[in-house]
C-alpha cells in the first residue's frame, strides 16, 4: 500500500515520488475535464496537458484555477485537432476548417520538407504557447498530441520557443518493451521502434538542459489503461522516474467517440480513482 515512503506492489518496493500519474486531452470535452477534476481529488491524478484550443479550454482553465494541486502542461496539437491561428492563417497545414487532419506522415513530410509550413508550424506553436500565458496557470511541461513532438522539426520549435515561455519539461514518450513484455504485452517492430527513436527526443530536450522523465507509459495500451493493467505495470516499474498518462473521461460523449472510438476512456478514470491508496 502507499505509504510517506512509497507502497509495496506485488513485494516491489515504489516510491510514491519515483510514478506520476496523468491526463491527456484536458480541455478536449467537458466530460474529459470533470473526469480530470475528480480523479485528482479523489484519485490519484496528479498532473494534465492542456488542449488550449480544444472545444472545451475555458472550462478546463476554469477548474485548473480552482484545483492549485494540479499541475498543468501544454498539449501542443498539430495533428488531428483544431488550431489557434485558423486556415487563414496556417493554408499549408490545416484544412479549410482551421483543423489539422490525421495523417501524421503526410504532414511530417511537409513540416520537414516545406519552408513555407515550418513558418506556419513556428507560428502555431508560438501562439498555442501565448494562449497558455494567457490563462495564467503556470506551465509546468509540454507534451504533443500523438507524440508529434517526436518529429525532430517539430521538437526543435517547441524547444526554442517554449523557451521564451518558461519551459522546463518536456515528455519523451519512451515506453521499455522489457517493461511492456514482463507485463503481459508481446511489443512487436513498431514498440521497439518507437523507443529507440525516443533517444532522438531525449538527446534534443537534455541538450537544452530540459527536465524529462526516464521512461513514459501508456504508448502500447493507448486508451486501454485499466486498472489491472497499470497494476500489473506498477509491480514491474524499472528505477527512475515514470509517468504513466491515461485518456479520462466520465463518458464517451459523441465526440470522443468519433475521435476515439476504441477508447475506454470511463474505465481509465475509474482505474485512476481505483488506485487511490491510503495515505499512512
Amino acid at each position: 500500500m502507499w505509504s510517506s515512503a512509497g507502497s509495496c506492489v506485488s513485494g516491489t518496493l515504489l516510491k510514491t515520488s519515483d510514478v506520476v500519474f496523468s491526463a491527456d486531452d484536458f480541455g478536449l470535452t467537458e466530460s474529459v475535464n470533470e473526469a480530470v477534476e475528480q480523479a485528482h481529488l479523489d484519485g490519484v491524478l496528479t498532473q494534465a496537458s492542456l488542449m488550449v484550443a480544444g472545444p472545451a479550454a475555458s472550462d478546463a482553465v476554469v477548474r485548473a484555477q480552482r484545483l492549485p494541486g494540479l499541475r498543468v502542461g501544454l498539449h501542443l496539437v498539430l495533428v488531428e485537432g483544431d488550431s489557434v491561428l485558423g486556415h487563414h492563417a496556417l493554408p499549408q497545414i490545416t484544412g479549410t476548417d482551421g483543423r489539422f487532419g490525421r495523417d501524421q506522415a503526410s504532414l511530417g513530410v511537409r513540416y520537414f520538407f516545406s519552408s513555407a509550413a515550418r513558418r506556419e508550424l513556428a507560428a502555431e506553436i508560438r501562439a498555442q504557447y501565448a494562449a497558455f500565458r494567457a490563462t495564467g496557470l503556470p506551465l509546468h511541461h509540454v507534451d504533443a498530441h500523438k507524440h508529434m513532438h517526436l518529429h525532430p522539426t517539430v521538437a526543435a520549435l517547441l524547444i526554442d520557443i517554449g523557451r521564451e515561455f518558461g519551459l522546463t519539461r518536456v515528455r519523451v514518450p519512451r515506453e521499455p518493451p522489457r517493461v511492456l513484455a514482463a507485463c503481459g504485452h508481446r511489443p512487436g517492430w513498431g514498440d521497439h521502434a518507437l523507443y529507440a527513436w525516443s533517444r532522438v527526443l531525449r538527446g534534443q530536450v537534455r541538450r537544452a538542459g530540459l527536465d524529462c522523465d526516464e521512461q513514459v507509459f501508456g504508448i502500447a495500451w493507448s486508451g486501454q489503461m485499466t486498472e489491472a493493467r497499470v497494476r500489473r505495470l506498477l509491480a514491474h516499474m524499472p528505477p527512475g522516474r515514470s509517468e504513466i498518462y491515461f485518456h479520462p473521461a466520465i463518458e464517451s460523449d459523441s465526440a470522443l467517440q468519433s475521435l476515439m472510438p476504441d477508447y475506454r476512456h470511463r474505465e481509465e478514470f475509474e482505474a485512476l480513482l481505483g488506485l487511490k491508496f491510503p495515505i499512512s
